[in-house]
């Protein structure tokens, strides 16, 4: 598994995992743009690789500070 995926754990959904690996749940729509086969899915179960789509130096702007250095590295 990549920097750029995301391994689910069972009872995962949307907006925690865009939390957990993008910083925020602002990000829920371009997380589920990316990962377009598992758009009927709404509570994961364990072991799904999702695509975490790269964000632009706008985007990192609005991710929590603690958040910010981790994304623009």
């Amino acid at each position: 598994m990549s920097s750029n995926t995301y391994r689910t754990i069972s009872g995962d959904m949307w907006d925690s995992i865009a939390y957990k690996a993008m910083g925020s749940s602002y990000y829920t729509g371009k997380l589920m743009a990316a990962n377009p086969q598992y758009l009927e899915t709404y509570i994961f179960p364990a072991g799904v690789e999702l695509s975490i789509p790269e964000l632009s130096q706008d985007e990192i702007s609005l991710a929590p500070l603690w958040k910010r250095g981790m994304l623009s590295e």
